[in-house]
């Protein structure tokens, strides 16, 4: 076997992104690991991958879960493809271990590393484990799970609670987040495709909030769709905002942020409590066992963030908290005191840990 690593998963950025903090850990501590990725290249991993300077084999595969009609059945027909050419990558490079991160992709490779005997760990970002994770689990060799109430979906023997992994710019936070003096900053975030309702609800909030525009400043991250759309929006209001369909320098935008809004994947969580920013969450409805409302009521009994539900959010909704955050600064520092308590910010270096240990395991 090669000195190398092979990890399968992407999709969306909250289950690329703790795969791209675990490569570039591995590669910090031995510089001889090769890490290549496996994904699509319909996924944001295509657009990513390149701009972090690392590999990216894209094999044809789709989800199954949620899809109906003509969409289910040509996933179904791609399933046999991605098994076969995820068999082919791993038999002609021959990695010493495959780590399955999430999304579609993490299921063909690692069941073909399991059948070529080639060391699996899976890591689960969220409170439920969807289906494929948790029939991974028991092929896998260790399973890395971000919430201590995971463990209880998979096999206790090889299951072992480390927290999701982050990027070494958000685990080398020594305090709460404090932003810059000066404007009150806003950041807004819909996942890595954004969020049309939450996007409207910004617009919406905009009235309520004239009377502060000129204490406020907002970091937008819209989504291609709605990019357009909210540029003009706040244009039109007057306000001081930077939108974007994607931000790729994420960690200096969140140091920014004397607030932000966001929905309730577990890797911006986990990015969010790492640096200690008090947040509104508004869970993704139709996540897989509405695990995005469990991920933000976690938060929210620990003190370190407000839960607004899709179907509740509203301009007025988000203006109130906004304003209340700059007449109030106090509950903010709270807030994001008890976010960064939170924080699990050894995640990375405690799935390593496990990937080496599984490394030089003895055949």
């Amino acid at each position: 076997m090669t000195n190398s690593v092979v990890i399968a998963g992407g999709g969306t950025g909250g289950h690329l992104y703790p795969g791209i903090a675990l490569a570039k850990a591995l590669m910090k501590h031995d510089a001889d690991i090769e890490i290549t990725f496996i994904g699509t290249r319909q996924g944001i991993e295509s657009r990513v991958l390149p701009r972090e300077g690392l590999k990216l084999k894209t094999i044809l595969s789709g989800g199954l879960l949620g899809k109906k009609g003509i969409g289910r059945w040509v996933n179904w027909i791609k399933l046999p493809v991605s098994l076969l050419q995820s068999m082919a990558f791993l038999l002609m490079h021959r990695p010493r271990l495959v780590v399955g991160v999430g999304g579609y992709v993490s299921g063909p490779v690692a069941l073909s590393a399991w059948a070529l005997r080639i060391p699996v760990l899976i890591h689960e970002q969220n409170t439920i484990p969807g289906v494929t994770n948790r029939w991974l689990g028991k092929i896998a060799d260790t399973v890395a799970v971000t919430f201590e109430m995971s463990k209880k979906y998979f096999p206790a023997h090889k299951v072992e609670a480390t927290g999701n992994m982050i990027r070494e710019e958000f685990s080398e936070a020594k305090e709460a987040n404090v932003p810059a003096s000066g404007k009150f900053t806003v950041l807004v975030l819909g996942g890595s495709q954004g969020a049309h309702s939450i996007n409207q609800a910004m617009l919406d909030a905009l009235d309520a909030l004239a009377p502060v525009k000129d204490r406020l400043q907002i970091i937008h991250q819209t989504g291609q769709a709605d990019e357009a759309e909210v540029k003009a929006g706040y244009e039109h209001k007057g306000f001081s905002a930077d939108a974007r369909a994607f931000i790729y320098d994420m960690a200096d935008q969140y140091r920014k942020a004397s607030l932000i809004v966001c929905r309730a994947g577990a890797t911006t969580l986990a990015e969010v409590t790492a640096l200690g920013i008090p947040a509104v969450l508004v869970p993704f409805p139709f996540a897989a066992h509405n695990h995005q409302e469990h991920n933000a009521r976690a938060l929210e009994s620990g003190g370190a963030a407000r839960v607004i539900l899709d179907k509740d959010v509203s301009g007025e909704a988000l203006a109130r908290i906004i304003l209340d955050g700059i007449e109030h600064p106090g509950r903010l520092r709270e807030m994001a005191e008890h976010s960064f308590q939170m924080g699990q910010r050894a995640a990375t270096e405690r799935v390593r840990r496990l990937c080496m240990d599984l490394m030089h395991r003895p055949c």
